[in-house]
């Protein structure tokens, strides 16, 4: 299948065989983010949301690191810009956050080396993250004097408040092998098989449903967020809804009939290096 790129300033996006790429391109700055950064990817994932041929989407850095966080020269210079100005940066972060968070597609996270302060919002936001070995880690905001205030939900949504307070309060850096016991990665791999592990996931998510998935994501954020009682309704009609909806008709007739899905999509192999 031909390959889709869409390139802004800092960041691209490829769309092929059913896969949606999207690369953060400040390599030089190891990937850490302005209000530019933050603009390309909300377009780009944004652009993702209602693109029928793409089953997933990938998230990663150029180059060697994942993502550092804020770029610190242009949190130095908006200070200038007043409080208005501030608060709406503050609220564009979160709102890409909270986009990728409850992004019909599944994001895995291809954590391609560090991440920092922000950079792990970006890792916490992911439906999935996968880490390479050797890669370190940390809340870093503290020993800046801020506080990771605006990745702070969805931070402590993945690894808990005990695991926040261990190491947000602190800044201390830790490894990849910390960050999967604590809930920020799946897992780890050794940097020549991260591309393979990524395709594991992938493949998976090929052969699922995409209207179920995206009901699935609503499902997990709406039973994480509710209380017993009040999500009680939700589940009965989404369960309904989805028994009487086409995909889960042909799921449901595919099995009987033992054959494959209408949606299950074989994705091309990868070309040998």
């Amino acid at each position: 299948m031909a390959e889709t790129t869409v390139s802004r300033e800092t960041a691209y996006l490829t769309i092929a065989d059913g896969l949606a790429t999207v690369v953060m391109n400040r390599p030089e700055r190891r990937n850490a983010f302005t209000s530019e950064m933050v603009s390309d990817l909300t377009e780009l994932f944004q652009l993702l949301v209602d693109d029928a041929a793409v089953r997933c989407i990938v998230l990663t850095g150029e180059g060697q690191a994942f993502s550092a966080g804020a770029d610190l020269n242009y949190m130095r210079s908006i200070k200038d810009a007043g409080e208005a100005a501030n608060i709406a940066d503050a609220n564009a972060l979160a709102q890409l956050l909270e986009l990728i968070y409850t992004h019909p597609k599944p994001v895995i996270g291809r954590v391609n080396g560090p991440a920092i302060g922000g950079g792990l919002g970006l890792v916490a936001a992911c439906d999935i993250a996968i880490g390479k070995t050797g890669s370190k880690f940390a809340f870093s905001e503290v020993r800046l004097g801020l506080a990771p205030a605006v990745i702070a939900p969805f931070v402590v949504k993945a690894i808990g408040e005990k695991n926040a307070r261990r190491y947000m309060l602190t800044g201390d850096l830790f490894n990849d092998e910390t960050a999967v016991s604590i809930g920020l990665l799946y897992k780890s791999v050794t940097p020549v098989d991260l591309d393979s592990a990524v395709r594991t996931v992938t493949d998976s998510l090929f052969v699922v449903a995409p209207d179920a998935v995206a009901a699935c994501k609503d499902l997990i954020r709406q039973v994480s967020e509710r209380s017993l009682d009040d999500v009680q309704d939700y589940t009965a009609k989404l369960i309904a809804s989805l028994r009487a909806g086409a995909e889960g008709q042909e799921g449901m007739a595919a099995f009987l009939e033992k054959r494959d899905p209408s949606w299950r999509f074989e994705p091309s192999e990868p070309d040998e290096d």
